[in-house]
């Protein structure tokens, strides 16, 4: 039952090319692209809640998230170098796995990809309506500004947004990569910003401890953080739109992650350094959790005493360097990250319509999903439909523990991904690789465990919504799917 169906790698390959995307991308797109999906949200905005979870600990958090995604991001390269078509995780364990578990790992990418785009668009919207407030005096109305979870009606600034990244995805792959390569260099400048202001004014003190909470606390600040590392596999959905991929793919992957770690450490160095980043306690001593009632009000309670520790800010990086004398850059880095936000929620809802775009090509969503567009050449048909579902959560709900259920989802298609690079060793021992994970069976392994040892310390609501959403994914698949898949008994696939 696991196993079967299994679609050879030759058939995925000559499939692709029935009904193709046009190849524009190279290898410094891909990394810029990379770099845009991965750096933002999680640094601009999650820097506090690991701090609340880790402490000054959150940089080793850093490289343990760093280290499970490059260990993973090995194992794509493999693969995207061997199947360069479109579908990332999803594609991969068709070919390895079979079908049953490909609908699975394709269910939960929808956590990570559309999810994300969602919590990204909400907390972009909580740029602007800041930015204008500040510095325009421009106040936008609470119930507009709001979803029905924080007292409002809708989050008009996040619908915006999502509308408007959609549309560019609409026109194009290749639009879409030359405007995010201007957001990279705006919010890679604002890093570096910070970086310079921060680390010069480091006080040793403020390490200490380290790691208030101890080593439940740096994992579990992990398991938060890696979705500051989200993104990097949405390089290899770009695959059919590479040229060279067996040699571009790797090199975005790669490339993206090693980039993001550097800035991710010195940036976490300097805000440790230079304000401080320890845990926030409740006034009888107790650990608050990030994003709880308890933890808001405590947050209120220190506000009143004229205290603002970095694990209550909003704008955690922005904050720290006002405090530290320098509230112009800090109002500009502000703005970066106001700018720079759209980059993640392009590449969120691109890799969503991809991994759609090719499960429809397979059968398993309705064909019309996979139509590409005369003009553009692009999936606007899923392009449109994806934007809707992400458009209407960002406008109703919270970013709340958003990103913990992307990881549940992230996790999930990792995990498969280094199980599969490694049967597929077995299966097909011969087959050319013009990228070969080195010491597979030592990095295989660490990738697989590493998943599951992120995935056991999120949080309790984030390993329960997987399971939930697994089963919502399986009604789906028998009933549609299943019967009309192209690998299915007696089905033949439309003529092209």
């Amino acid at each position: 039952m696991l196993f079967w169906r299994v679609k050879s790698l030759d058939a995925i390959m000559a499939n692709a090319e029935k009904k193709s995307l046009h190849r524009s991308l190279g290898a410094l797109q891909l990394t810029m692209l990379g770099v845009g999906a991965i750096i933002g949200t999680g640094i601009f905005v999650l820097t506090a809640e690991a701090a609340q979870k880790a402490g000054p600990g959150m940089m080793i958090s850093f490289v343990i998230a760093a280290f499970v995604c490059g260990v993973a991001a090995l194992c794509y390269s493999e693969l995207a170098s061997m199947v360069p078509v479109s579908g990332s995780a999803y594609t991969y364990s068709y070919a390895v796995m079979g079908e049953f578990v490909a609908w699975l790992v394709g269910w939960a990418l929808i956590l990570e990809y559309a999810v994300a785009a969602s919590a990204v668009a909400v907390g972009w919207s909580g740029y602007l309506v800041g930015l204008l407030d500040h510095s325009l005096g421009i106040e936008i109305p609470h119930a507009l500004a709001n979803g029905p979870y924080a007292g409002g009606m809708v989050n008009l600034p996040a619908i915006v947004i999502a509308l408007a990244v959609t549309a560019l995805l609409y026109v194009g792959t290749k639009e879409s990569a030359t405007v995010n390569a201007v957001l990279v260099a705006i919010k890679v400048t604002a890093l570096l910003a910070f970086i310079v202001i921060a680390l010069p004014v480091m006080d040793d003190a403020n390490f200490q401890p380290f790691a208030p909470l101890g080593a439940a606390g740096v994992i579990g600040a992990a398991s938060s953080i890696f979705f500051a590392y989200v993104g990097f596999d949405a390089v290899s959905t770009a695959a059919e739109e590479t040229k060279n991929p067996q040699r571009n793919v790797p090199i975005g992957l790669i490339g993206s992650l090693i980039i993001c770690t550097i800035f991710y450490l010195l940036v976490a160095a300097g805000a440790t350094g230079a304000y401080g980043a320890q845990p926030l306690m409740s006034a009888a001593g107790a650990w608050l959790e990030p994003g709880s009632t308890a933890m808001a009000a405590r947050c209120t309670e220190v506000a009143a005493l004229g205290e603002q520790p970095l694990v209550c800010s909003r704008e955690a990086l922005a904050h720290v360097l006002r405090a530290i004398g320098h509230p112009a850059v800090g109002n500009a880095l502000g703005l970066a990250a106001f700018l720079a936000l759209p980059s993640v929620i392009l590449m969120m809802i691109y890799g969503q319509t991809r991994i759609f775009f090719v499960m429809s090509r397979d059968g398993l969503l309705p064909d019309v999903l996979s139509k590409v567009h005369p003009k553009f050449r692009t999936p606007h048909v899923v392009t449109i439909v994806t934007g809707i579902g992400v458009t209407i959560a960002a406008a109703f709900f919270p970013v709340g523990r958003l990103a913990d259920i992307s990881n549940s989802g992230t996790l999930f298609a990792f995990l498969m991904v280094a199980i599969g690079v490694m049967l597929l060793r077995r299966s097909e021992p011969t087959r050319i690789r013009h990228f070969r994970t080195p010491a597979l069976w030592l990095v295989g392994p660490l990738a697989a465990i590493g998943c599951i040892v992120l995935f056991l310390f999120l949080p309790i609501q984030a390993k329960l919504v997987f399971p939930i959403w697994a089963g919502i994914g399986l009604v789906v698949y028998f009933l549609y799917g299943y019967r009309r898949s192209h690998m299915a008994p007696g089905v033949t696939p439309p003529a092209e």
